[in-house]
């Protein structure tokens, strides 16, 4: 069995995604603090904390997001949660490899790609699934060799 457990972990995005959610804090504070407005046209301090709460739960959804792989003799299950879950039994699978597909626009869900439908949260490999009704997706890894090992004993 191959299993694997992805979470959006880079420095990078979590840097960007937690300094524009505190925008709207630093508005507030330096606006009861020093009695001056925050920048040339300012909100009140109740519309910075009205645009603090969608940044919040953009945070908040981040950091839920994950992508959990489980790959059996049986069938391939993937978890992007909170969004997607699917079970794909081998079956149904006309051809799976395990591929470098460079970059597709983001990390996250990408749809209409070559590769069809991209679940992925960071890196640029992934197993493509290519199902007999002519469906394809792909499912991002970490560990690329261990599952063209996992899947070569298949």
């Amino acid at each position: 069995m191959f299993q694997e457990h992805q979470r959006f972990n880079q420095w990078w995005v979590w840097g960007i995604i937690i300094g524009v959610t505190c925008i709207p804090l630093i508005g507030i504070y330096y606006q009861t603090t020093t009695g001056n407005s925050f920048g040339n046209n300012p909100l009140s301090n109740e519309g910075l904390a009205i645009a603090f709460i969608p940044m919040l739960g953009l945070l908040i959804f981040m950091r839920m997001l994950q992508l959990k792989t489980k790959i059996t003799p049986k069938s391939i299950h993937f978890h992007f949660f909170p969004l997607v879950r699917k079970k794909i039994d081998w079956e149904e699978v006309a051809n799976a490899e395990v591929v470098d597909y460079g970059f597709v626009g983001g990390w996250g869900i990408r749809l209409f790609t070559s590769y069809g439908t991209v679940y992925n949260i960071r890196g640029r490999f992934g197993l493509a699934v290519e199902l007999k009704s002519g469906k394809k997706l792909l499912i991002g890894t970490q560990k690329p060799e261990a599952l063209k090992a996992f899947i070569a004993q298949l």
